[in-house]
């Protein structure tokens, strides 16, 4: 089987291949449209940026790009609802971090020391792994951006990437109540940020439970620029109950805020959101890693809050959606079996599905950000934001019996075979088009060369490298260290 993607379709050889047309051939299509079809040697056809059909044997225009996809699967585009993409410069830097770790390096010592065109590079390297991976629509949750020229960096970054993005913007080294007032943040807005279907905004902030209700004045300037907020709820030691709390008295809760995590919260908590018609975007990864609470979408299910799923940062994780699948998947079993263990119960049937994480990490987020017309689904009308899952020479690609199953447990980045974001031919035979790769890998590199000097050899090393806490393995008396000895012994 040929994992060549294009050729052209035509009866004569001198027929000229159009620029905006182009069909998948052969594919198993994850539709996740109203009833979930998963259609089997199926076509789609985008013309513009538009899905124009989708079925079996299609007819198309002449000239139209043909990519084979037999063997492989076609999805909707991925989509993060929560991505602190500034971090990415620094990937793996804090695998060995606890919450508490990544607040005091970024928000009380070091955050402050990326200069705009540190949160630049960030951006770009994020923006250019998400369209790698299969990611058309990512949320930068960009609370790095301590001045407005931070902020000018970040947006500069996304639209150097062909991606479709939600610009979260934030800034943790001042209150939300003040930045959100600020005339230059103002006038930002009005320059940089025309609302369109590629460049979206929210504004990012987290509510500490304080009695006095400081953040009332950042939602009313969320309220008067007709934007959602996005916001860390239910994060131990962080934000809790009372925020929520806070938030639905004053009228603030919202069907389109977004709450991150949602992972230490009460049931009435749960139930606030669930009336008001919130979501939640859940990063398992990072809430088994570093302490959020136990990751949430066991109880979100409980309660009929609409789920997306998130990667957090790749400071420490993946940044790789089939990741938070996968671990979204497990970690939601994982408790279901817990608890029923607890009660001195089997769990024979489970109750989340591969089939329902697929549907969180695309239509999910399409919901939540307020997209779901738009993309999320593979269907008529919508934009072309489309994914082929194909690799011939991988033997994890084969058989292809559970679409869904394949997706979450067999899948990963490297067998993303093609992309589309609005109709564009973002990758293909696995490789990026239109980017500069070798660009961004010397941008990132200023922007660790600058902040390894700026923080000295010894906090540089020390911040990759937590001390690691004392502690004592349990005694055993069911250890014999006489064993040998014993042997010996005569009768």
């Amino acid at each position: 089987m040929s994992d060549s993607p294009t050729s052209t379709s035509s009866t004569t050889t001198s027929t000229r291949v159009r620029s905006d047309a182009l069909v998948f051939r052969n594919a198993v299509v994850v539709t996740m449209d109203a009833t979930r079809r998963v259609l089997e040697d199926a076509d789609v056809l985008v013309v513009g940026n538009r899905i124009e059909a989708v079925g079996p044997g299609l007819e198309v225009p002449e000239g139209t790009r043909e990519v084979d996809a037999a063997g492989g699967i076609v999805m909707p585009g991925m989509i993060d609802t929560h991505r602190h993409m500034w971090q990415t410069a620094l990937r793996g830097y804090g695998a060995d971090w606890t919450l508490t770790q990544y607040f005091v390096w970024n928000y009380l010592e070091h955050g402050i020391k990326f200069r705009p065109q540190d949160i630049f590079a960030g951006n770009l390297l994020s923006g250019i792994e998400a369209i790698d991976a299969g990611v058309t629509t990512s949320v930068d949750w960009s609370h790095g951006l301590s001045t407005v020229e931070h902020a000018e960096a970040a947006v500069d970054a996304l639209e150097a990437v062909p991606g479709r993005f939600v610009f979260g913007y934030g800034n943790i080294h001042a209150a939300p109540w003040e930045w959100t007032h600020d005339a230059d943040f103002r006038s930002f807005l009005e320059r940089r940020m025309p609302r369109s279907d590629m460049l979206g905004l929210q504004l990012a902030f987290d509510v500490t439970g304080d009695p006095a209700f400081p953040e009332k004045a950042a939602f009313e300037a969320a309220r008067d620029l007709d934007v959602a907020v996005t916001t860390h709820a239910g994060v131990w030691g962080a934000t809790n109950d009372n925020g929520v709390r806070l938030m639905h008295e004053h009228g603030f809760m919202e069907p389109r805020t977004v709450y991150v995590h949602a992972a230490t919260l009460s049931d009435d908590s749960y139930q606030r959101i669930a009336a008001t018609g919130g979501t939640a975007s859940v990063s398992a990864e990072s809430e088994a890693s570093c302490g959020q609470g136990y990751p949430s979408s066991w109880a979100l299910r409980r309660h009929g809050i609409g789920i997306s799923l998130s990667v957090d940062t790749s400071v420490w994780f993946s940044a790789d959606m089939f990741a938070a699948m996968r671990s979204t998947l497990s970690s939601d079993r994982s408790r279901e079996h817990q608890e029923a263990h607890a009660n001195g119960d089997t769990v024979t049937h489970l109750g989340l599905r591969a089939r329902d994480v697929v549907e969180h990490a695309t239509l999910g987020g399409a919901r939540a950000l307020g997209l779901d017309h738009l993309v999320g689904s593979v269907e008529v009308g919508k934009r072309a934001d489309l994914v082929l899952i194909k690799n011939d020479r991988s033997p994890a690609m084969f058989p292809l019996l559970n679409p869904y199953g394949h997706i979450v447990f067999q899948a990963q980045r490297g067998d993303v075979h093609t992309v589309l974001v609005d109709g564009r031919v973002v990758k293909e035979a696995h490789e990026l088009v239109g980017v500069d790769l070798a660009a961004a890998r010397g941008t990132v590199g200023d922007t660790v060369a600058h902040l390894r000097s700026t923080l000295g050899e010894d906090a540089w090393v020390g911040g990759m490298n937590p001390d690691i806490p004392e502690s004592k393995v349990l005694d055993n008396p069911y250890t014999y260290t006489d064993f040998a000895d014993a042997s010996t012994h005569e009768a």
